[in-house]
């Protein structure tokens, strides 16, 4: 195992958030943040999206969002990477500052915008992705001016299908007007009637969905062929408790305090689904213990951002020795055992 220095994570910590992510990801492409070669424990091992994957931890959309630096972080230990969300034309995303760490929360807020290079320098950077070593995800979603979401969604998958394992329909960032909208029966059924294409499919839900409204789009994944959904997206909400000063700030907020609704949603949907969805958990895990939780209520695979853009790449190493621990305790011989058996 060999990872950056122990005294690069606290370093970045005392930038501004958002030229700490950039530099962050600029190491990586780099080749300066390493790699770890430790073999996963076999009761990690996951089948999904038709290709083997060692471990069910996943990197979430948007630590990645022009896919510069995939396969470094895949070097990393991920089991998947998730880049994206990627818009057909570029843009520049909402004003600075619009990234902010809730610490005292371990949580994340932002409003970033779907700021992104555009599909074409997206699609140049997965050509060099190393498609054997690297499960890839490529989420995708539209631009905040000049959009037909009927058009751009299945336009964005053709495009990107010949260099993703599987891809995610974006329609629940809180940071593009309208986009949340889309989560409405009529309104993804028309987009998901439009897409056709031989990766699975995945449609990425808000946390902020109202019972019925997550019942719909189980339906309408169910009747246009989705493979699944993650669960969740960032919250616009504020729960009771936060402690940092930024609470205020407009935007998606992650990390500690979306992990109760976002699993609980998660059950939710898995419970009804019966069976005939897959579903990827997100939304504050940072343990474990967490990441188990996420599994036991419908999850077959995990996604981090917030944990990871706090702890680094020294989170991944005791997140998997943890969960493997845990599964045997529970008497679990894999994670597909596990999954729904708490929901």
């Amino acid at each position: 195992m060999m990872f950056a220095p122990a005294w690069l994570m606290p370093a970045l910590r005392r930038l501004d958030p958002e030229t700490a992510h950039n530099l962050a990801l600029r190491a990586l492409r780099l080749g300066l943040v390493g790699r770890d070669s430790t073999p996963d424990d076999p009761i990690l091992a996951v089948a999904a999206f038709g290709r083997h994957l060692p471990n069910p931890i996943g990197l979430a959309a948007g630590f990645d969002k022009n896919a510069v630096a995939v396969d470094a972080l895949g070097r990393l230990g991920f089991g998947f990477v998730e880049a994206g969300t990627v818009t057909p034309r570029p843009q520049p995303g909402n004003p600075r500052p619009r990234l902010f760490r809730l610490a005292e929360d371990n949580a994340v807020i932002n409003r970033m915008g779907f700021n992104n290079a555009g599909l074409d320098a997206y699609l140049a950077n997965l050509r060099r992705v190393d498609r054997q070593a690297v499960v890839l995800g490529a989420n995708v979603g539209i631009n905040k001016q000049g959009a037909e979401p009927e058009r751009d969604y299945p336009a964005l998958v053709n495009a990107v299908t010949p260099y993703a394992d599987y891809i995610t329909i974006n329609i629940s960032s809180p940071n593009t007007p309208g986009l949340r909208d889309l989560q409405s029966e009529e309104r993804l059924a028309a987009i998901l009637s439009g897409i056709v294409t031989p990766r699975p499919v995945f449609v990425k839900i808000a946390p902020d969905l109202p019972d019925e409204g997550l019942e719909a789009v189980v339906g309408v994944a169910l009747k246009h062929g989705v493979k699944g959904l993650i669960v969740s997206n960032t919250t616009i909400a504020r729960p009771a408790g936060l402690r940092s000063p930024l609470q205020g700030e407009a935007g998606g907020l992650s990390g500690a305090p979306l992990f109760a609704p976002s699993t609980l949603m998660l059950a939710k949907a898995y419970k009804l689904a019966g069976g005939r969805l897959m579903f990827i958990g997100a939304g504050g895990v940072a343990t474990a213990e967490q990441a188990l939780a996420k599994i036991l209520a419908g999850a077959s695979l995990v996604q981090l951002y917030s944990a990871f853009a706090y702890q680094g790449p020294f989170l991944l190493p005791r997140l998997k020795a943890g969960l493997a621990a845990l599964l045997r305790a529970r008497g679990f011989a894999s994670v597909a055992e596990a999954v729904g058996a708490g929901a």
